[in-house]
């Protein structure tokens, strides 16, 4: 069976094609970047002198998309299970009306290619058959200094696309770059207007600020940047003071080992915010529903693990079957020493059996009506009284749960 070409091996394949046809070819951005960092690229660019009609031509309709012709982008096809290649052809920008597009753009050549694009580690190029860097913008020379730097006149790039202001944080936060000082500058000046982007936009970059491993950089570089005003105003005040709240909050972010979008947004909303408002904050970023609920959901529950040692086991127990569990476990950890005696215990019962950790219901609702258990307001209550005495280990069998159950109908207030 033939060997199943590699990712890689599929982006040297079509700049190979391209030349073969007489097109300049060159992978381009973010994998020349991660290439010359020392990382595994997540996917591969090609930046070719084709046009769009030649690139699709070439590699035939059935096996491309023309999704982003408009702007001089084809995806090449390849067999499952690898990724599309976007192959994209070299371009100028025309004026950005709306600070996220361009209305228009002309074809050019390499190096006014790597000249409208973001920051100069973004506008490198790579030969992958002389495997040699193509830099137009000084593009090396930055990475090796670990400086993030916009291309040109930043306030000018900056202005093209609103976005690219929460892309410096990101990229640098990511990268362990300095944010060049002119660069910060113009990203300050300019802060307020990333709220012309929509919530969804902002919340994807901040998904991706969250749950990388730099989150506490990324949140100290988004309060520096002065963006946490326009995109999170409810943070804003706390890391202006720089307060304690916000400093455990940073402290948090620091000591998660890995991250949801939930734990990363719980760790660093914990004690600011109440559901509401995280709710209307994951509503305006356009967070899904489930990480909406579950970021409400940690915060809702972490002041009780904080007790964790001396909580009720019943309590406890409840937290510690809930499919949140690892995540609010994380959270606890993050917030607490490696010795808390909280974590201990938790660590301690999850070591238990299944059976023990969660058992059966001694009964059921269907149970306590076939005993002559009147179903009424009290039900859901009383069902929740049994469950506790039961992993209180103070009933073990369904008749001694049916005679509790009488015994705590009697104590209650009558229905009439």
């Amino acid at each position: 069976m033939d060997d199943q070409p590699t990712q890689r091996e599929f982006a040297l394949d079509v700049v190979c094609q391209l030349r073969t046809a007489g097109h300049e070819a060159l992978w381009a951005g973010g994998c020349v970047r991660d290439q010359l960092l020392g990382l595994p690229p997540k996917d591969y660019d090609v930046a070719t002198s084709a046009h769009p009609d030649q690139v699709r031509e070439l590699f035939g309709r059935r096996r491309t998309l023309a999704i982003g012709a408009a702007f001089g982008v084809i995806s090449v096809l390849a067999r499952k299970p690898l990724d599309p290649i976007e192959v994209a052809t070299f371009r100028t920008d025309g004026d950005y009306l709306d600070g996220r597009r361009p209305e228009s753009v002309a074809f050019s050549d390499a190096r006014h290619d790597a000249e409208r694009r973001d920051f100069t580690v973004n506008g490198l190029f790579f030969d992958p058959v002389a495997e040699e860097v193509v830099d137009y913008v000084g593009g090396v020379a930055d990475l090796e200094a670990r400086i993030l730097r916009a291309i040109g006149d930043p306030l000018k790039r900056f202005s093209e696309d609103k976005l690219r202001l929460l892309r410096a944080v990101r990229f640098a936060a990511t990268y362990d770059l300095a944010l060049e000082p002119s660069t910060l500058h113009a990203v300050q000046a300019m802060a307020a207007e990333v709220s012309q982007v929509s919530g969804e936009r902002i919340g994807a970059e901040l998904r991706r600020i969250v749950v990388h491993k730099s989150r506490a950089r990324g949140a100290l570089l988004l309060a520096e940047a002065q963006l946490l005003p326009p995109i999170l105003p409810e943070l804003a005040s706390h890391a202006a003071a720089n307060d304690g709240l916000w400093e455990a909050a940073l402290s948090r972010l620091e000591q998660l080992q890995h991250a949801t979008v939930p734990l990363g947004l719980a760790a660093l909303f914990f004690d600011m915010f109440d559901a509401a408002q995280v709710r209307g904050i994951g509503r305006r970023l356009r967070l899904s529903n489930k990480e909406i609920d579950r970021t409400a959901w940690l915060l809702a529950q972490l002041p009780a693990m904080l007790d964790a040692a001396s909580l009720p086991w019943p309590r406890l127990q409840r937290l510690l079957i809930h499919d949140g569990r690892d995540e609010l476990l994380a959270l606890l950890a993050a917030a607490r020493p490696a010795d808390d005696a909280g974590l201990a215990r938790c660590r301690a019962q999850l070591a238990r059996p299944i059976e023990e950790l969660n058992p059966p219901p001694l009964v059921t609702g269907d149970d306590l009506i076939r005993h002559g258990v009147r179903a009424g307001r009290h039900f859901s209550a009383l069902l929740e009284h049994l469950r506790d005495q039961q992993l209180a280990r103070e009933i073990f069998t369904a008749d001694e749960a049916v005679a509790a159950a009488r015994r705590w109908l009697a104590d209650q207030p009558s229905d009439s």
